[in-house]
């Protein structure tokens, strides 16, 4: 069975008044002990070898990519998996999208890294097509695009939860014509991706992923936080969680996702 775990960590697991989450986030994964993990919100651990010194202290190894507008994802990996091969989608997203391929008993298994535009839809747009294109280019059955989609989910009434939001924050979520903007995961569920939340029926009733105690003004409770599979990859997914309680209360301002998928290392 291997473990795959996604988590927007906020600003790098520092805050601007100087409070250091790091120990906490540790703590949250050698907890989960995942066997690949996909961080977003990498704010200065993608220089002077913080994420190589958070990757070490979980026991993984960081394969990182970094932003030109925004702010580094990662991959993190647990040994024995063997990686095939690491890179970084090559276009202009506000802030990256990582893959790492690795061996697995059924074949290639690429994971995908990434964190949307947190302030427009149709960059969402734009960007999730992107993403749907490096999904298809991996050319294997077995893929999972993990991350922060900063993205409400389809065929979900919205209305209340917006209205609770300040007019800044509601914005990004609405389209020019007032409906909910909910495109980024639609292209990608109509790219044929599976949602394994709903696929596996989730742990909890309702997945929300923001806010933890931690805060998030610019949230209202969400689920913004996605594992997006290939249907061959899908089949393989026995469980899907949000991790919530203990330090994931207050390590992040967003919640990990996890999913046990069967699949053993290559």
């Amino acid at each position: 069975m291997l473990r795959v775990m996604t988590w927007n960590i906020r600003t790098g697991g520092r805050d601007r008044d100087g409070t250091d989450r790091r120990d906490r986030i540790v703590a949250v994964v050698a907890a989960q002990r995942p066997d690949l993990l996909a961080l977003q919100e990498l704010r200065g651990l993608d220089r002077g070898g913080g994420l190589a010194d958070l990757a070490e202290r979980t026991g993984m190894v960081p394969h990182l990519a970094r932003s030109c507008f925004g702010q580094a994802v990662a991959v993190l990996v647990r040994p024995p998996l063997r990686v095939l091969r690491s890179g970084r989608v090559r276009r202009p997203f506000h802030h990256a999208t990582a893959l790492v391929q690795v061996a697995t008993g059924a074949g290639p298994l690429t994971v995908f890294s990434t964190h949307l535009n947190p302030y427009s839809g149709g960059r969402r747009r734009m960007e999730a097509d992107w993403l749907a294109v490096a999904v298809r280019r991996t050319g294997g059955e077995l893929a999972l695009l993990a991350g922060d989609l900063n993205t409400l989910e389809p065929a979900v009434d919205h209305t209340a939860r917006l209205a609770g939001l300040g007019a800044l924050y509601r914005r990004r979520h609405l389209r020019r014509d007032g409906r909910t903007d909910t495109r980024a995961v639609a292209r990608l569920r109509d790219a044929g991706l599976v949602d394994l939340w709903p696929h596996t029926g989730g742990g909890e009733p309702d997945g929300l992923t923001v806010p933890t105690r931690h805060g998030g003004a610019e949230f209202a409770g969400m689920r913004l936080d996605y594992l997006l599979a290939t249907p061959a990859l899908a089949a393989t997914a026995r469980a899907v969680r949000v991790v919530r309680g203990g330090d994931a209360d207050s390590a992040s301002d967003h919640y990990p996702v996890v999913a046990d998928l069967a699949l053993a290392p290559g």
